[in-house]
């Protein structure tokens, strides 16, 4: 195939065109491996669960967001979808109660803990500027009502610096869970938050591997990595 190429190029190239040719994209990982459940954790206004949809992902969805304006949006995106469902708004964490989560102007930097100079010298647009109560759950209360069938699913944790406490919330859960994507921080961003060597180690003795790597923020003076997506498959 590759020498048909080169020769169609060739050909083309003799009367002044440049041909390229299409490579097709792999499929995300929660069409490759089947997923039947997606839980959206972090979900924001639905911007992942649109993202998936967009990239052939047609299974369950259940997105959780803490805020109030932020869910509004996501009650009324997910409406549009059958097979998408907006949980109460609420947080997960490592135990139940009450908290507060700081609001940033951008939204989607919004978090539990206290921001750090280094996030807010990065991107001044996600200085905070309110805060709101929410509830505080664990997954492992509600996994069983969420995953009915047995469904093979897929946790995506997008939390700020709260990651650690959503998985500790979540021992029991993880044993029945095929994969997690979760937002690292190569440097602290957040007050308190666990950098990436600490959930490498975590999935590596909980019987994950990692699947895939992509880059999500960067600093915009010097084009130093802040944070990346990890994903982790278990082991079979």
């Amino acid at each position: 195939m590759y020498k048909i190429n080169q020769i169609i190029k060739k050909i083309f190239s003799t009367v002044g065109l440049d041909v390229s040719f299409y490579s097709k994209p792999p499929p995300h990982p929660l069409v490759h491996h089947k997923i039947e459940l997606l839980l959206d954790v972090g979900a924001n206004t639905g911007q992942y669960a649109r993202k998936v949809r967009d990239k052939n992902y047609k299974n369950k969805i259940i997105s959780f967001e803490p805020l109030p304006d932020a869910y509004k949006i996501l009650l009324k995106n997910s409406k549009k979808d059958s097979l998408w469902t907006a949980y109460e708004r609420c947080a997960l964490g490592s135990n139940f109660g009450e908290t507060e989560i700081n609001i940033s102007k951008n939204s989607f930097s919004s978090s539990i803990k206290p921001m750090l100079e280094a996030h807010l010298s990065s991107a001044p647009e996600s200085i905070y500027i309110g805060k709101a109560k929410t509830n505080v759950f664990t997954l492992d209360s509600i996994f069983d009502s969420c995953r009915l069938n047995n469904d093979k699913t897929y946790l995506k944790i997008d939390t700020q610096g709260f990651e650690k406490e959503v998985l500790d919330g979540a021992t029991l859960s993880l044993k029945n869970i095929f994969a997690v994507q979760l937002e690292l921080s190569i440097q602290p961003l957040y007050d308190g938050q666990e950098l990436y060597k600490y959930f490498f180690s975590f999935f590596e003795k909980s019987g994950f591997s990692l699947w895939s790597l992509e880059p999500v923020f960067e600093d915009k003076k010097t084009g130093k990595l802040l944070q990346f997506d990890a994903i982790f498959i278990k082991n079979e």
